[in-house]
């Protein structure tokens, strides 16, 4: 049990102290939690983030900047057709619509979003540039289109031959039976066969980088929940649900179902919680355990997961049920990938 006056108490130490007793640090964390001080690091929902890690490590191991770095790694499996749950290639609505969602922050507050956007490879780089190019936070639906084309995006056809077969294997039953993490169900372990198409959900990378001038930024992008209602938007495009950073304090992301994230502004939330004090993943088990002691019998049936970076480089997740992780690359290690702590 987190024992939060102990832990403001152990932070109240000098660093010379913390310096020099490093078990005492390690009753605080466990060491493969603790990053290097000024060092670079990148983080990212799932074991896709593996990848997606990979190209954010180029922009940060040259001193580049941590926006740049989620952005660039994020669009690895956003544009990765076999990746059924972001972007190019994302199972489509029950219209039979590919709608995206993302949202992007940096050291500075700043942010950008899209949501329901059709049509374009990249939605992380769209938020961006709503970010950057006008006085606004969120564009959706045909607006974000329209955003992305007289800027310079692509338009191009998301539904991949794979993702229109299953689509239309799940019209002949329609139904909706969200399963919890799904990016390890889609293949079934003993063949290449698919599993039934009523059977597929969602999964979304969330991605937090620290650069070497000690700054943070996220990005989060997703392809929503498989054959969803037209116009369902998530967590992900939404600040403060499925995405916040603070560079005084750290930054988190969620994955799984969005809805209990939104009623919960829960990376807000886990930041907030850090502020006062939390390690990172004492303070995504305590939004996980929000939404448990709100829902406890829903909670039994769905997915949620927090991954959360803080200033110093410390990172963590905790999720409701087993089977969510997260990748980390930094100097040391690129491609550790951890199984995040769970509720059940």
């Amino acid at each position: 049990m987190f024992d939060r006056r102990k832990f403001i108490k152990c932070s109240a130490l000098s660093a010379s102290l913390l310096a020099i007793d490093k078990s005492g640090m390690a009753n605080i964390l466990p060491p493969s939690a603790v990053a290097a001080a000024g060092k670079p690091i990148v983080i990212s929902t799932w074991d896709f983030g593996i990848a997606a890690n990979h190209a954010a490590w180029d922009v940060l191991s040259t001193g580049g900047r941590a926006l740049d770095a989620v952005e660039k790694g994020v669009q690895v499996p956003e544009a990765d057709p076999k990746n059924q749950s972001v972007g190019y290639g994302g199972l489509p609505d029950r219209d039979g619509k590919v709608t995206l969602d993302a949202c992007i922050m940096d050291e500075l507050g700043n942010c950008g979003s899209v949501a329901a956007l059709e049509h374009i490879m990249h939605p992380i780089s769209v938020a961006r540039q709503v970010m950057e190019k006008t006085p606004h936070v969120m564009l959706a639906g045909d607006g974000a289109l329209q955003f992305a084309l007289e800027n310079g995006f692509k338009k191009i056809n998301l539904l991949t031959p794979e993702s229109e077969k299953a689509w239309k294997e799940w019209l002949k039953t329609a139904k909706y039976e969200p399963i919890m993490n799904i990016e390890n169900k889609l293949y079934d372990k003993a063949s290449p066969t698919r599993l039934p198409g009523n059977q597929y959900n969602h999964d979304t990378i969330g991605m937090l980088a620290l650069d070497a001038n000690g700054n943070l930024s996220g990005a989060c992008t997703t392809s929503g929940m498989a054959f969803k209602l037209h116009g369902r938007v998530g967590d992900s495009p939404i600040i403060g649900a499925g995405l916040y950073v603070d560079n005084e304090v750290g930054g988190a992301t969620s994955t799984g179902v969005g809805e209990e994230v939104i009623r919960n502004v829960g990376s807000f939330l886990v930041v907030e919680l850090m502020r006062q004090g939390y390690p990172p993943e004492e303070a995504c088990k305590e939004a996980v355990m929000r939404i448990i002691k709100k829902k406890p019998a829903k909670a039994k049936e769905i997915q949620v997961g927090f991954l959360a970076l803080n200033k110093k480089g410390q990172y963590g997740a905790y999720a409701i049920q087993k089977g969510f992780s997260f990748a980390v690359c930094n100097a040391e290690n690129k491609d550790l990938l951890i199984p995040g702590k769970s509720y059940y």
